[in-house]
């Protein structure tokens, strides 16, 4: 697909995604990954410019999420993405939040000033959006969870509330696998 042609179709996605109907509370579920398959590499400039590496956290869950800070829906999940980092601060968990195609000005002013809570995960920075031509995203919020072993295990479109203890099932199910 032609580059402009995926863009104009990505932010389509996204308006749809923001569109659909069921206000209400977000969801919780995930869809497996067939097959698990090799999570891409994520180098990428957190909002102090230190490089954070995917590879790097080999051994460990590692839950990735594509965002941007005018989508509706990736502002309403922030909340409850702090809260799974506080609850499973003590396992061998991490979680990347990859912000698509915002400068850092504008990604440290939504993080450190427009939200109630206090974000503390670590937030990566892929301002000309290039990482999401490698992975399978179709619209934003896009989550993955990463297996220990580096593998795709789940993926999940749209905001959820990754505070509820059947998004953490998950989670503790890939912790659990070893």
């Amino acid at each position: 697909m032609h580059a402009g042609a995926r863009v104009v179709w990505f932010f389509t996605a996204c308006f749809l995604l923001l569109a659909a109907p069921g206000a209400g509370a977000l969801p919780t579920g995930m869809s497996p990954m067939e097959d698990r398959p090799e999570a891409p590499e994520i180098e990428l400039p957190n909002l102090d410019g230190e490089t954070r590496s995917l590879s790097d956290l080999r051994g460990k869950v590692v839950l990735v999420n594509f965002w941007a800070s005018w989508c509706p829906p990736c502002r309403e999940e922030m909340p409850s993405m702090q809260r799974l980092y506080e609850d499973l601060q003590d396992r061998d968990f991490e979680i990347l939040a990859v912000n698509v195609g915002e400068q850092e000005p504008t990604v440290f002013s939504f993080t450190q000033g427009e939200l109630d809570t206090e974000i503390t995960f670590p937030i990566l920075l892929d301002s000309g959006g290039e990482l999401i031509e490698r992975y399978p995203v179709q619209g934003l919020p896009t989550t993955f969870l990463v297996d220990r072993q580096g593998r795709l295990a789940y993926k999940a479109m749209g905001g959820r509330d990754m505070a509820h203890p059947e998004f953490q099932e998950y989670i503790l199910e890939l912790l659990e696998e070893g």
